[in-house]
């Protein structure tokens, strides 16, 4: 694997709460072992099995084959939530941190997620330097085939290619539920659709056509990412439960919310994975966020999740965490073997901070990422760690099956569905009868 996963001494567990922890989970183990084995998406965590699935992977290269060309330059991702927050991470965390810095660097993906006015006018003036429609490619994703703002979005990006483009209809592929309403137009358009199955939620879509399509697009190895995904979910089903990542990490997770610990922070010491932070921020918070547990009761449950970055963050909310509340547990996420290239000169013209000369800029975060760490030990603050070996798309699918895995052990150990979001439809219905209502 090229990320691990540890915890030692710095969880702050007892070894004999974490084995019984584990044990209680061995029966859900096995059931998502079936699902596995299965091979079918009839499950609710049926998402497991996308890695594996090797005529998703076909459809997605054979789309890419049909809509890809060399002069693609602009990807438009138009989706939110679960159809945008996966695809981001990976884009993010390999090319889309560097995108100022790389303006020659094609095609881009860009994200059209809420609904921003601003936004679409300044849109509005790079897309009038297009004068080839093979220069970019619509990507629409909604599951439900009904999202308010997606199809806002769709609709005013459509709009206005029609000034440059009578038919841009062949530049547009529809991700969406199969037989949705969005489908069934999409058919009657004729415009090119990809399914999502149906029990694939899409805080757990991350690995389906929602992200390959535009990923594989884009000009990331998605034969990699899968790969990754895959041999990841054998170490996070494994029966014993004391090598299991994903279980090891929900338990210790659960232990501290149960104990007033109940939010938990994801501290990035690699700025390019903000966006994995914040796909794993809607991925804990519909999961686990719920008025109800699996019995009905009203409990009023959930982990409050916060994205940090090292060491930016420890210079904005450092001194909370470390002199705060205790109520957060911390996974510290790193990588460990990518190349040092750069270094600070062996005389300073500002020789104003001891110990830095001829250091490695590697080197000064890795120390700095040590000492929060002492820091936290020090302050009998718990946390786990997360290395890369190096942040690739193999590396990436794993962490993102990791992840996926770790909540629903987390759902099952809340003992609450970690499959729906009801509480989101609350805002949708409110906001669809008030727009009809004028």
């Amino acid at each position: 694997m090229l990320t691990t996963f540890s915890y030692k001494n710095s969880a702050l567990i007892p070894q004999n709460t974490l084995e019984e922890i584990a044990s209680s989970l061995k029966e859900y183990t096995r059931r998502l072992q079936s699902v596995v084995d299965s091979k079918t998406y009839d499950a609710p965590e049926s998402s497991i099995n996308l890695p594996s699935d090797a005529s998703l992977l076909d459809s997605v290269l054979t789309m890419k084959e049909k809509k890809v060309s060399p002069q693609l330059r602009y990807i438009l991702d138009v989706g939110i939530g679960g159809s945008n927050l996966g695809t981001k991470s990976v884009y993010d965390a390999l090319f889309g941190f560097y995108d100022i810095l790389q303006p020659d660097r094609f095609p881009k993906i860009l994200f059209l997620d809420t609904v921003s006015e601003d936004f679409f006018i300044k849109l509005s003036s790079l897309l009038e330097s297009i004068s080839n429609k093979e220069e970019i490619l619509i990507n629409a994703i909604s599951k439900s085939g009904g999202t308010t703002e997606t199809i806002a979005n769709l609709e005013v990006l459509l709009e206005f290619l029609k000034k440059t483009f009578p038919d841009i209809s062949d530049r547009l592929v529809i991700t969406t539920d199969e037989n949705s309403k969005l489908w069934q137009r999409a058919k009657e358009l004729q415009i090119d659709v990809l399914p999502i199955p149906k029990q694939v939620g899409g805080r757990y879509s991350v690995l389906s056509a929602v992200g390959l399509f535009p990923l594989a697009a884009a000009g990331i190895t998605i034969e990699r990412l899968l790969k990754g995904a895959e041999e990841m979910r054998e170490f996070c089903l494994s029966q014993d439960g004391l090598a299991n990542p994903a279980l090891l990490s929900a338990a210790i997770t659960h232990f501290h919310s149960k104990n007033g610990k109940n939010i938990t922070d994801s501290f990035f010491f690699a700025p390019q994975l903000e966006s994995i932070g914040k796909w794993y921020r809607q991925l804990t918070g519909e999961s686990l966020g719920k008025e109800h547990d699996l019995q009905g009761n009203v409990v009023h449950t959930g982990i409050t999740p916060t994205v940090s970055i090292g060491s930016t963050d420890l210079h904005s909310v450092g001194q909370l965490y470390l002199g705060g509340p205790r109520d957060k547990i911390t996974t510290f996420i790193y990588t460990t073997n990518e190349p040092a290239l750069l270094s600070l000169p062996s005389s300073l013209q500002f020789p104003l901070v001891e110990g830095i000369e001829n250091k490695k800029l590697r080197e000064i975060m890795a120390a700095i990422l040590e000492g929060v760490k002492i820091a936290y030990q020090k302050q009998g603050l718990p946390f786990m760690e997360v290395a890369f070996d190096s942040i690739n798309e193999q590396s990436l699918g794993e962490f993102l099956q990791f992840k996926m895995l770790e909540m629903m052990y987390l759902g099952q150990l809340f003992n609450v569905n970690a499959f729906d979001q009801p509480h989101v439809e609350l805002y949708k219905v409110e906001t669809k009868r008030i727009l009809n209502s004028k």
